[in-house]
């Protein structure tokens, strides 16, 4: 059901600031090829989160971790691929055995402008349909950076972070 990829097929300008961060605490890194339909998210995450869980410290962000990961997919799988049968979407998620987790999520789209998007808690646009996943992702996990005009996301979570709840959005 899914491809696995052996050679990186993204390539972004925070692979030396991973690679710096990473140097010092060891990694298992997987990565794998979605096709463009939104039924493959959910057995998908599930196997992401059974990935992550054997890793220390990740159990107590499972929560957060899965839904911003569903929410990233569904970005890229809808808005980013628009559903195409010939577009992929690229997900690495990377363990350190620290407990910290950074995922990367690329779709073949053209991208968005992340400053358009409008804030779905403001009461103007509390009837908006858009724009509550991107907030979501970003008070769920420490770090959200987008990259190629949106169509890259890279989201981090620390083992050693406090709840997301409690955080403002990025």
């Amino acid at each position: 059901m899914f491809k696995k990829i052996e050679e990186p097929r993204i390539q972004n300008i925070s692979e030396r600031e991973v690679a710096s961060t990473m140097a010092a605490s060891p990694f298992v890194e997987l990565r794998n090829t979605l096709p463009s339909h939104v039924d493959i998210i959910s057995p998908f995450v599930d196997q992401q989160l059974r990935f992550i869980s054997r890793f220390p410290g990740a159990n107590a962000n499972n929560f957060e971790i899965e839904l911003a990961l569903r929410e990233a997919l569904a970005n890229a799988i809808v808005h980013g691929n628009r559903e195409h049968p010939r577009k992929l979407v690229y997900v690495k998620c990377r363990c350190t055995t620290d407990g910290d987790v950074l995922i990367t999520i690329a779709d073949e789209g053209r991208g968005f402008n992340n400053d358009a998007v409008p804030d779905p808690t403001s009461p103007a646009n509390g009837q908006r349909t858009h724009g509550r996943g991107i907030y979501l992702m970003k008070t769920l996990m420490d770090e959200v950076q987008f990259e190629r005009g949106g169509s890259v996301v890279h989201m981090r979570k620390r083992a050693n972070a406090s709840s997301g709840t409690t955080r403002k959005p990025q």
